[in-house]
């Protein structure tokens, strides 16, 4: 798998927090949730939103918007309203003054807000743990992503509209896969745009050389690869070929390769029946102790503890 698909192959909610919440103006949320990453999609009405240093963002019906976290964001029906609504960690809603409003603004299966029949309708999909969307996503994207119905059309927010207000056998898993490809088709459409803010090394797949070594090293990871071999891979000088690389990845072809190397020895560490010393064979590493070393380098943690700690999160979050 490349780094197209690894990216796109990320997402797995488990459980999500999913809701449609209708509002009639005037309101506004102030969202502390601190959670990894929230698809907002406009149904009904219009919404703005304010994350990260940029401007206020308008959402208009079938507009949709990725909301990178944890740091908190702002929306509401207008950008000069000022929030009335606060949410927590794990989703906990209450007033500027404290007081709860779970019970109070509830309107049934999985629908909160104001008023039954609001003006502005949004659907709101929560990923609880980064490790449920994946490291390579989150960093590849900017604080915030919005996507207009103009540019990006999907009959998927449709679905997801009339499938969160059900409450059938399963319903929970039904929700978290819509959301999973609602996401997944979301991320395709920013990085084909033109204009995408994208992540250095999906734009240096189009450089033709670059994007060869690129192909190179993430279609054969187990390779022994060497600057020098990856340059005469792709004709071009040693010294050539890490200017230009550097240049359009952000980072040297060596440090590149052990990273997504890494990237691929933390999802098969996580495989039932594996050991770091079969992961290590199947990414490219001569030992266990090779794969740990490296791993501790560029996660911060062994492998060991990886795969004590992402089991554990998860078990938190069920």
């Amino acid at each position: 798998m490349d780094a197209v698909g690894s990216l796109l192959d990320g997402p797995r909610a488990r459980d999500a927090f999913l809701l449609r919440a209708s509002m009639d103006p005037p309101w506004g949320i102030d969202v502390q949730d601190e959670a990894p990453l929230t698809v907002l999609a406009v149904v009904r009405g219009e919404a703005w939103v304010v994350a990260g240093a940029g401007p206020p963002r308008s959402l208009e019906p079938g507009d949709v918007a990725l909301v990178r976290g944890p740091d908190p964001y702002l929306i509401a029906d207008d950008p000069a309203t000022s929030p009335q609504i606060v949410v927590g960690p794990e989703q906990q809603c209450v007033s500027l003054s404290g007081e709860p409003l779970h019970e109070s603004m509830s309107l049934g299966v999985r629908t909160w807000g104001n008023t039954e029949d609001g003006e502005d309708v949004i659907l709101i999909g929560t990923y609880g743990l980064g490790g449920h969307v994946g490291r390579r996503l989150l960093e590849a994207l900017p604080a915030l992503v919005v996507l207009d119905a103009e540019n990006w059309n999907s009959p998927l927010i449709a679905v997801l509209a009339e499938e969160v207000v059900k409450d059938e056998p399963g319903q929970a898993a039904v929700l978290d896969r819509l959301l999973d490809l609602l996401l997944v088709a979301l991320v395709r459409a920013w990085l084909t745009q033109a204009d995408a803010d994208g992540p250095a090394w999906y734009s240096a797949y189009r450089d033709p050389i670059v994007g060869g070594a690129l192909r190179l090293i993430e279609g054969n990871p187990t390779e022994p690869w060497t600057v020098a071999g990856l340059a005469g891979e792709v004709g071009i000088s040693r010294a050539a070929l890490a200017r230009r690389f550097t240049r359009l990845v952000g980072e040297p072809p060596m440090r590149y390769l052990a990273e997504w190397r890494i990237t691929l020895a933390a999802d098969l560490l996580l495989e039932p029946g594996t050991t770091v010393e079969s992961v290590a064979a199947e990414v490219g590493y001569g030992s266990a102790f090779a794969l740990s070393t490296a791993f501790k380098r560029i996660r911060g943690i062994t492998p060991r503890e990886h795969r004590t700690i992402r089991p554990a999160q998860e078990r938190a979050a069920a």
